[in-house]
């Protein structure tokens, strides 16, 4: 039960920075946050975790928050900013990932501390090919999905009263699309069971992009601070 307990609350400290990065810089929070969030999610997804019985990756909390912000960015500023952003976020992972990767080819020192740091840089960064692909194509398909999905819903049914059914409408259809993609390039041809890890990652997925509807609420309320013009 601790685990669900303790990732609720990581789940709305996750969706807290998100406001606090968008009050105090704007739009120009929100893509900061996707830029770190994408890599991050992209460590973190390494640390296996369980939740309601579930086996699931530490990453998706995080990553559920670049949901969050790209919603903000198309509700408040339009299709083309949010789109940007899904630029800077595959930017940002594929930066990361080809820098660290590169970094493991130099010879570190003959000492201990060094060694152990250098395996631990093995072990966390080293990605498979497979895995780094998978990252890649579902983040940028399933990002620009939910930008399309919520700009149409928007164009049908501007009325903040359906401001609920545009962010959890996108969220949960683009959610699903990552799940799938990700699942059967990283996956495909092993012994792990594809169905199963679909159904169950994408079932956290829909609880965490159904809690963050209250914050887009918040954020249309919001006006930024913009210390960073």
């Amino acid at each position: 039960m601790f685990n669900e307990l303790y990732g609720l609350g990581f789940l709305l400290i996750h969706f807290t920075l998100v406001m606090v990065a968008y009050k105090m810089f704007g739009k120009l929070g929100l893509f900061v946050w996707i830029g770190v969030a994408s890599v991050l999610a992209n460590i973190q997804v390494l640390q296996g975790i369980e939740l309601l019985s579930l086996q699931a990756t530490l990453g998706n909390t995080l990553y559920g928050s670049i949901f969050l912000a790209t919603d903000i960015l198309v509700e408040k500023y339009g299709k083309k900013s949010a789109q940007g952003s899904v630029y800077i976020g595959f930017f940002s992972i594929l930066f990361f990932m080809i820098t660290m990767n590169l970094a493991l080819w130099f010879t570190p020192l003959n000492d201990e501390f060094a060694l152990l740091v250098h395996d631990a840089f093995k072990l966390i960064f080293g990605f498979s090919g497979r895995i780094v692909l998978g990252s890649l194509v579902a983040y940028f398909i399933s990002q620009s999905i939910d930008i399309r999905l919520y700009s149409w819903i928007k164009s049908k049914l501007p009325s903040d009263q359906y401001l609920w059914l545009r962010n959890n409408g996108s969220t949960l259809v683009s959610q699903w699309v990552d799940t799938a993609i990700f699942v059967l390039i990283a996956f495909f041809g092993t012994s792990y069971s594809l169905i199963e890890i679909m159904i169950t990652t994408y079932v956290l997925k829909a609880i965490i992009a159904l809690l963050d509807t209250p914050f887009v609420y918040l954020a249309k309320k919001i006006t930024p601070l913009n210390f960073v013009e």
